[in-house]
């Protein structure tokens, strides 16, 4: 089963998008994990204002009640707090913003830019996505005193510092310590606005984000760029393989590429042959089809024309001269019929068979033999032509014995009766070169490249009409070059 199914319902195009966008989308998700920085940042200050106010707690119940006041003035202005002391019994005795001017005021959101509304609900994005804990806003009470802020009696119960995170009207973070302070049941309550944690938070959220958008545009860029060279090329050869399957273009133009030297390159290179290919087999065949036609009506003529006589004569003589055409045409059908069926499966079989090593020289040895000794009544003789070279190649030896028993089958029909069929196999380099020859006039130029076609034939004036197909020749050279090899007539 096909793992990635599911990928072969989106183009290439949409798949080049989307890996490059999950990828920067990964990257995007950094932008959540800011809550953790977010987190630390927040525990670090946590434990600042613990400090912070255990140790202002300190000081004050070493201090005098003279000094108890200008203390936390300087205390609240030098550090950005609002420092407030309650006594035992929750009321309100100091206020450093009463005492002195407010270290710090907080923002009024009514009053600040578009963009810090925008921040605002990414912040509360974010909290919604990983599932923050909802924060407490904070506010002011209308009257002040130990009762409104639950951090003080959980100081008092404890004897120790308790923080409280809450929310200022701009989404800041506003973080309250509560310590007690001496033996007279007194309580420190400071107030921080850590506006510069949400601002580090916002400004590497925004530094990220561009990053993030800028990637994004250029990853989706040359996403396309890349498509486009990928998916451009493609559907064109689609385009060509369409038009040959339906047959509407006698020539099919395949873009070959060639200023491309990568694998689509070399697709459209081997697509663009592999079509001239077929193109090539597909007039083969239709101009074999016209051959085998144009061949397989001249004896049928002729027997026709026997049969048709033989009705209407009655000399004995005549008929029995009818019946011998009327024999030898169905002969020279059957002939045909046998050699057509062998050229037209032919390529199909070689296409198929599996090449071994073949000794070529022992292979022409033992069927000069063979021809030899059937043809020791007669005058011609097939001998081999001084010692053959040592040579094996890769093939079918079958149809390697169907190339020289062709040859010499030829040569033979053009050789004179006292004639001498020589085979003959030599090297060449890396080429193993097979000669036939034979003591006959030979082809003349004119004809010499033609007899390797299909039913063409040049015949001896001795030789009887009809007794050759004319295919053996181009069945050899099929053979031949099937093995990466050429024929060719030197004489």
């Amino acid at each position: 089963m096909d793992r990635l199914y599911w990928s072969r319902r989106f183009s290439l195009t949409t798949r080049i998008l989307a890996l490059n966008i999950i990828a920067l989308a990964l990257m995007a998700g950094s932008l959540f994990y800011l809550d953790s920085l977010r987190k630390q940042l927040i525990a670090e200050r946590f434990k600042l204002a613990r400090s912070e106010v255990e140790i202002m707690s300190d000081a004050l119940s070493e201090a005098r009640e003279a000094q108890r006041r200008p203390l936390l003035a300087r205390i609240a202005r030098e550090q950005k707090l609002r420092l407030r002391l309650y006594d035992a019994h929750g009321r309100l005795v100091a206020d450093s913003f009463a005492i002195s001017e407010p270290a710090f005021a907080f923002v009024d959101p009514a009053r600040e830019p578009w963009y810090q509304h925008a921040a605002r609900g990414l912040d509360r994005t974010v909290d919604w996505l990983v599932t923050a804990p909802r924060i407490e806003d904070y506010r002011e009470p209308a009257r002040d005193d130990a009762t409104h802020w639950p951090e003080i009696a959980a100081a008092r119960m404890a004897a120790a510092s308790v923080v409280r995170l809450r929310y200022a009207p701009d989404r800041t973070p506003v973080i309250n310590a509560a310590a007690p302070v001496g033996i007279r049941g007194e309580t420190l309550l400071s107030t921080r606005n850590a506006r510069d944690v949400t601002q580090a938070i916002r400004d590497a959220r925004q530094t990220l984000a561009i990053v993030v958008a800028v990637a994004l545009l250029l990853s989706v860029q040359l996403s396309l760029f890349l498509a486009r060279t990928i998916v451009k090329p493609l559907r064109a050869l689609v385009r060509a393989a369409v038009r040959a399957r339906l047959g509407r273009d006698r020539e099919v133009v395949v873009p070959r590429l060639p200023e491309r030297g990568d694998e689509i390159g070399l697709l459209a290179r081997a697509f663009s042959d592999t079509v001239s290919a077929l193109r090539q087999r597909i007039d083969a065949g239709e101009s074999f089809a016209a051959d085998v036609s144009h061949e397989l009506k001249n004896p049928l003529a002729s027997l026709r024309s026997a049969l048709e006589s033989l009705a209407k004569v009655d000399d004995p003589d005549l008929r029995e001269k009818l019946h011998a055409i009327a024999a030898h045409d169905v002969q020279r059908i059957d002939r045909l019929i046998s050699e057509i069926a062998d050229a037209s499966r032919i390529d199909a079989e070689l296409s198929r068979a599996r090449f071994e090593p073949v000794d070529l020289p022992a292979l022409a040895q033992r069927l000069v033999a063979e021809r030899d000794g059937r043809l020791a009544s007669g005058g011609t003789r097939v001998t081999m032509s001084g010692a053959a070279a040592p040579a094996s190649i890769r093939g079918d030896s079958a149809r390697l014995e169907r190339v020289i028993d062709n040859l010499i089958d030829n040569a033979l029909s053009f050789s004179p009766p006292d004639g001498v069929v020589q085979v003959g196999i030599a090297r060449l380099g890396g080429k193993v070169i097979l000669t036939v020859a034979d003591d006959g006039p030979g082809v003349p130029p004119g004809e010499r490249e033609a007899v390797f076609e299909r039913f063409h034939s040049v015949r001896p004036p001795s030789e009887a009409f009809g007794g050759h197909s004319g295919l053996g020749l181009a069945i050899a050279r099929t053979i031949v070059e099937a093995h990466e090899g050429d024929a060719a007539n030197r004489r």
